[in-house]
Formats: structure tokens, sequence, C-alpha cells
């Protein structure tokens, strides 16, 4: 397979790997909620790359769809390579903190290695069946299709959709006028022939248009039916016959067409009034295609008009009509039409979706909307990294919900980061769920539910080869005198039978002991990589 090469590359192939577990602080009064949690709709404030990080312990492998709208890198938007990558380049970029523009000609470098390391957790936090939209234009889709090509696999692409972004022409256009953007869609993995191991999409509702399309001229009892053609281009002499209409006139395919069955199934057709010759009886027959007998929906196509999903200028005046005349620095926002496309054809009615280029909050507000409208669960996270966060993107989805769209949604904080060789010295020390959520995913690689945390008695989960325990308390006194001893041992109150992993800052107690007790013991904080590996 082709790879797609540029400035950076080895140093951000892997860097999302290098990228710190963060602590994720709720903010109660920026949230909209009785009971802040995780597990509810999440707006998560703060750089994009280390949310996605942050959010792999509780949400790796769960997401079914993810839609971003990614900076275009059109060099007029203003956008700041920030990433703290180990690498002199790197580095030099970061010296410069200057908005990307079109004078910069590592300009396309740059976004690649934005995009890769931030695109390598957005496949991890995909489900297996689950799917990537990516709204993208002229400037770097052929890049992303290489990028997405190389992480996804090329296997995996579904489609490169056309949307109409804008209905009037621009007659001032030196070479042609930019009408459409691109929306590239990868699986996780494709499905493959009657497996249900990968994303399967839907199908679109039919609309009130589609349905009355349908008549029943004839009256007939299986109701509403339209006409298709009964002759095919693909020739093949043995249905190349004649047919003698009621009215008796002679027909014939036309030229170089033949008919699509055989002279004996037209013949059962006919005799189960599906052939329909017109009113008079005399016309060229057609077949009768029964609205109660096709699928459920209808096949989407790769072409999606403004008429159909909405423009960029619907989209601003459905901000508008949430701000009202407040000048929002939004150029060209999505609608929620055609968010609400996507997720129709990419979840079901209690799947996850997740947008870390949130901008204006539209696909919580298009998830919010979607549920309202056919009584689904979706739930949505929200990522977004500039100040606006709290007064643009949530605030938007505050006056949604109150405008009489059931919803609710936790507001979160990127916090600091989750170093343990701080625990030795004292220094940032982190609660005792973000280190719970941290060690546990880290050791198991399974997704923590701080549900389960019962800190009296030092559990916080169960994986599928563990009953995970943890000694720990934001104390550097308690740190110092805390270990695993004897007596700690034998009161660990394991359930399943499955073996102990304990983590502890230190232990006084023979291997023979641990073995005895089915204990698995680590050391905080050195030893979580070891289990991990």
């Amino acid at each position: 397979m082709a790879q797609i090469n540029f400035k950076g590359k080895t140093f951000v192939q892997n860097h999302h790997l290098a990228v710190k577990f963060h602590q994720l602080v709720p903010d109660k009064n920026k949230s909209q909620t009785d009971k802040l949690s995780l597990h509810d709709n999440l707006i998560v404030h703060g750089d994009n790359l280390k949310a996605l990080k942050a959010l792999m312990p509780t949400y790796a492998g769960k997401v079914k769809c993810i839609y971003i709208d990614p900076p275009y890198n059109t060099g007029n938007e203003g956008w700041v390579y920030s990433d703290s990558v180990n690498s002199p380049l790197i580095q030099e970029w970061m010296k410069e903190a200057k908005p990307v523009d079109k004078e910069d000609l590592t300009r396309h470098d740059k976004w690649l290695c934005m995009m890769m390391p931030r695109m390598r957790l957005l496949k991890e936090l995909l489900s297996e069946d689950g799917v990537i939209f990516v709204s993208i234009d002229d400037n770097e889709q052929h890049r992303l299709r290489m990028l997405m090509d190389e992480i996804f696999g090329e296997d995996n692409f579904v489609t490169n959709i056309i949307w109409q972004k804008k209905y009037s022409p621009q007659n001032d256009a030196k070479y042609f006028s930019d009408m459409h953007d691109f929306i590239v869609v990868y699986a996780k993995h494709k499905n493959v022939g009657d497996e249900k191991n990968g994303w399967i999409r839907n199908l679109i509702s039919r609309n009130e248009t589609q349905n009355a399309r349908y008549k029943n001229p004839d009256n007939d009892p299986r109701g509403p039916w339209k006409p298709a053609d009964v002759s095919v281009k693909t020739y093949s002499k043995d249905y190349d016959y004649a047919i003698t209409t009621p009215s008796g006139r002679i027909v014939r395919p036309p030229q170089g067409r033949c008919w699509s069955t055989s002279i004996s199934n037209f013949e059962k057709w006919r005799n189960d009034n599906r052939i329909w010759f017109g009113k008079d009886g005399g016309n060229v027959p057609s077949v009768k295609i029964f609205l109660s007998e096709v699928q459920d929906g209808v096949v989407p196509t790769t072409i999606w008009l403004r008429d159909e999903v909405g423009d960029n200028e619907y989209a601003k005046k459905e901000i508008k009509g949430l701000f009202g005349d407040v000048q929002l620095a939004f150029e060209t926002p999505k609608p929620t039409t055609l968010i609400k496309k996507i997720l129709q054809l990419a979840s079901g009615k209690n799947d996850l979706i997740l947008d870390s280029f949130a901008g204006s909050g539209t696909t919580a507000h298009a998830v919010l909307d979607l549920n309202k409208e056919d009584g689904g669960n979706r739930k949505f996270i929200l990522v977004e990294m500039e100040d606006y966060a709290h007064t643009i993107t949530a605030e938007r989805v505050r006056r949604v919900i109150k405008s009489g769209t059931p919803g609710t949604f936790s507001y979160f904080e990127l916090g600091e980061p989750v170093e343990l060789e701080n625990i030795l010295s004292g220094k940032s020390l982190p609660s005792y769920t973000d280190l719970a959520r941290y060690v546990f995913y880290t050791a198991t690689g399974e997704e923590f539910d701080e549900s389960k945390i019962n800190e009296g008695i030092n559990y916080i989960g169960e994986s599928k080869e563990y009953e995970v325990f943890l000694f720990y308390k934001p104390d550097l006194e308690y740190l110092k005198a805390t270990a695993l001893t004897l007596d700690r041992a034998e009161k660990l109150q394991g359930k399943s039978g499955k073996k102990k992993l304990v983590f502890a800052p230190t232990k006084y107690i023979d291997q023979d002991n641990l073995d005895r007790f089915n204990i698995v013991f680590a050391q905080l904080p050195f030893e979580i990589y070891k289990l991990a590996k």
C-alpha cells in the first residue's frame, strides 16, 4: 500500500502513545444536569489530542460514529500547530507560535502532523462496528485520503460524499465557483459478506415526496405501487420475445435491449397482476413495484444536495435562531440536517457519537433533535479547545435543551496530567477516581466504570482477568505509610475467584503469600506499564 510522507511524520506517527493521560475535572456551574458523570452527554474543554487520550479509559472501543470538521487548511483560518512533540523540527514550529497561513511553506506538513495522532486516537475510540465521517475541501482532501488509508486501511474506505454547501454561485470566482465540500467516510472494519463483524450502514427513511411516487390507479389490493421498466441493456436473445398487450398490440423490447426476465416468468407476473399496460391496456409493459414490498428505506447516494440536508446559510440561520444577532465567528457552520443524515446512516438509537472539533456544537444539537424525533437515547461527546467552549458550544446545547428538546450534559475541563512519578514526590497528586481510571485502563486495556469503585475496601473494578484493587489517597503521608501487608491481603474481598491485581506504594508480604491469596502485586507508580505490555 502506498503511504503518505511529510516533514515530521517520523516524530508524530506514534506521538499519541506519548501523550499523557490528563484528569477530567467536572464543572457543575457550566453543566446542564443534576448529576455530573463521565457517562452523561459530555462537553470537554481543552486540547483535543489530550482530551481524546483522557477519554480512552472510559470510551476506548465504545464510539459508534465519529464526525469531525477539522481545519480545512485554506491558509485563512488562523489555526496554530501546538503539539508538544519531542523533535527539533517540531519544537521550532512551536517556537514560531504563529497562525498557519498561505505563506507558510510547511502548512500541509503541519496539518498532517496535527491530524495523524488525533486520527490514531479516534480509531482506538471507535467500536469494531464504528465509522468516521470527516468534512474537508480540496485543500487537503487528497492528503486526508492517503492519511486515512494508512491509519484505517484502504480496504475500509467507504465513500467520498459530495455535499452542496451553498446555493448562489460566486460570479467573481477566478476559475470555478466552489459549491461543495467533501465528507470522507471510513469504517473501522467494513462488513464482510453476511457476517455481522463490521460497520453496516442504515437505509435512509423515505420522505413524503418519495412515497408519493407510489400510486394505485387500478385499485390493486396490495396497495400503492410504481411502474418500473421491464427492459434492460444487457442483451440476451432468449429474453428478446414479442408480448401481446391486452388491447391486442404486439410489442418488442427497444432496439438493442431485451426484456429483464424469461417469457415464462413474465407470464407468471402477468397472471399475478404485476404487469401494467396502462389504463387502455396498449402501452409497453412495466412491472409493478409495491411500496409494501420494498426495503424499509432508501439506499443513500454520494451526492447530498442542499434541498435535502441544508447548506452553510441554513446553518447560520439555525445559529441566529438560537443566539439572535450576536456575531459568532463561524463562517462555514454545518447544518443539523446534514449531521442528522449522517447519524441516521451510521448509528442506532442507543449509540455514542463523538465530535472532537466541536465548534458551534452542531453535532450535539443534531443528536438531541434526532433523539426527540425517533425516541432514541443516543449520547454525544464534544471536545472543543477554544475559549468559546462554554459561551458558544455548551451555550448552544443549553439553549436547545431549554427550548424544549430533552437532554442533559456534563461539562469537563481538561485538568493536570496523571504523572505517576509525582506520587513519590507528592506533586500534583490525582484524585482517587482519576488514578483508578488511569491504572485500571492502562493495566487491563478495558473500559473503566467508576460506579464500581468501593474506596472503603480499595476495590476499583473487574476486568476479564482480574479483580482490581488500589491502595491510594492523594496524601503524601498516607502514601509513605501504606503498604500491602499480610493482614490487608487476607482482608481483600474478592468475589469472582479471579486473580486480584493490587496497586499499592509498596508491599510487606512475600511471594508465597501473594500466591496463596491469588494476588498479583503492582507497585505504584512504576509497574503499571509493565502490566500493560
